[in-house]
């Protein structure tokens, strides 16, 4: 195999060697051209290390990689720069002294190669030490590359002291970019989660955020022209609708991108499978959504302020806003609200709708018994059986262990038993809404299947009451708006209760 071009966003068609890459080498220019100091957060698997190392090779002052793009005419080769390039990608990191041990191996590389020696014997007085030693060996400024800044923290995310414990060494550690600041030319750093500037870049008030700007919405990941345009002689046969309903819609306040490993695997087995979402689970989010008793049906369009979604830390976590970071949420649409920022939230695409809903189901029930249930659920809906539907869900219930419900006092809640119809929908890619308003007020849920709308309303009758549900549904007349819609219409009031733990009414109509 021909060894690809350091640093380019790459696919490689193993059986006649040519090479696929998308050109992002414009962004290196632009980022040295307006600033110094950069941030950027971007869920795993998206490239970020990819795009961290073409700014190594450019400051390194490789040319011939550089062959055909962007970078290629519009940089100055001249002038090669000394560049530390920090890791924290492979391995897990249980400790703090793992965590000094990492870092030293990490410096060891560097000084050895460089034939510097460091007298320093404290970890960030050593990393201040290479800096300064490096400028001083090439008469250059030096570049600093950190990748997976925050890997440390969240290899201990469920383990609060521990994770504290690490971020303050980590805080130390970052410091020395304040203090080296004569001695630096450019500063980059990575990772999936934002944390706050006091929390871990304490006193490096210039470091910018590129997170959510427009500008830089495309840096990582693969536009719908980009797709098209580059791997265009992979695409004969291919569905490219159903590909960007699948794939695309990632979105930072700028054009929606494809996740680049969606893509090229999908286009190495042309098969339509949760790439991205099989090489990580989120079973600490779904804890979290758990514990914080979240209606997972408002995913489907969710709002957080500015505060909100660009700050985390481990003593102050928001599921809301890890959902965000990590890429099973993404930016839907921006509404100024008084003098504030609203981030409207969504899912991104239907691997991710499907794919997170199937793995919270998974939480309460056996992985064999809910595959047979999602078949019933389809089924029904099929065949448009809503006593099939029925029992189906009351088989669900009734199936969650015991243990389950002591642990917990989520079903005492509407939102818990909605969140499982919902799931149970998302889960089977149907195309569901959510909370939607009316003239009348908010419809609970409505799904669409085959030309036919079924409307629910959801209620827990020790709160609300028997036969509210679809008395509701039929006095607010919900149905009117999708008249126009649908085929059929189907109103659904579902009851729960929280002693019995199950449905105990499921009422129907057809408009």
């Amino acid at each position: 195999m021909k060894k690809l071009p350091v640093g380019i966003q790459s696919f490689v068609e193993i059986r006649t060697e040519n090479y696929y890459y998308v050109d992002k080498t414009s962004f290196v220019k632009k980022l040295v051209d307006e600033g110094k100091y950069f941030f950027l957060s971007r869920p795993r698997r998206f490239g970020k290390s990819l795009f961290l190392d073409t700014l190594r090779q450019a400051f390194l002052g490789r040319r011939e990689l550089f062959h055909s793009l962007y970078l290629e005419n519009n940089w100055d080769w001249s002038v090669k720069y000394p560049v530390i390039y920090i890791s924290f990608g492979s391995g897990v990191i249980r400790e703090k002294e793992i965590l000094l041990k990492t870092f030293e191996s990490i410096l060891r590389e560097h000084y050895e190669e460089e034939q510097i020696t460091l007298t320093e014997e404290i970890p960030n007085r050593r990393f201040f030490e290479l800096i300064k030693k490096l400028y001083k060996k090439y008469g250059q400024k030096v570049v600093v590359l950190i990748d997976e800044y925050d890997k440390p923290i969240l290899d201990n995310i469920d383990k609060i002291e521990i994770a504290i414990e690490i971020r303050e060494e980590l805080k130390n550690f970052y410091s020395v970019l304040k203090d080296a600041d004569p001695y630096l030319k450019f500063v980059f750093i990575t990772g999936v989660t934002k944390f706050s500037k006091v929390s871990l870049f304490s006193g490096l008030n210039n470091l910018e955020d590129i997170t959510i700007s427009p500008a830089f919405a495309t840096i990582c990941g693969y536009t719908q022209k980009e797709f098209e345009t580059v791997f265009a002689d992979r695409l004969e046969g291919v569905d490219l609708d159903e590909v960007r309903r699948w794939y695309n819609g990632y979105s930072w306040l700028g054009e929606p991108v494809y996740n680049p490993f969606d893509i090229l695997l999908f286009l190495r087995e042309k098969i339509f499978r949760p790439y991205w979402f099989e090489t990580g689970t989120p079973s600490f989010l779904i804890k979290l959504i758990l514990e914080k008793r979240l209606c997972v049906p408002t995913f489907e369009n969710f709002e957080l302020g500015d505060e909100i979604i660009e700050s985390f830390d481990v003593d102050r976590i928001y599921p809301e806003s890890l959902l965000f970071q990590t890429g099973y949420l993404t930016i839907k649409e921006v509404k100024k609200r008084r003098v504030m920022l609203k981030y409207c939230l969504g899912w991104p695409n239907l691997e991710v709708k499907v794919s997170f809903n199937n793995y919270l189901l998974n939480t309460f029930i056996d992985l064999i018994e809910k595959e047979k249930n999602l078949d019933r659920v389809y089924e029904a809906l099929e065949k448009n059986d809503l006593e099939g539907l029925r029992e189906a869900f009351q088989a669900f219930f009734a199936s969650i262990p015991h243990d389950w419900y002591r642990k917990t006092e989520l079903h005492r809640y509407e939102g818990f038993y909605a969140s499982i119809f919902y799931a149970y929908f998302a889960a089977l890619g149907l195309e569901v809404k959510v909370e939607d308003a009316t003239s009348h007020g908010r419809l609970d849920m409505a799904v669409k299947f085959n030309g036919r709308c079924y409307l629910f309303e959801f209620k827990v009758v020790e709160f609300e009451g028997k036969g509210r549900a679809l008395e509701q549904l039929k006095t607010r007349h919900y149905h009117e708006k999708y008249a126009a819609r649908c085929e059929e219409i189907y109103l659904i009031g579902v009851e729960f209760s929280y002693r019995e733990r199950n449905i105990v009414g499921f009422e129907w109509e057809k408009v």
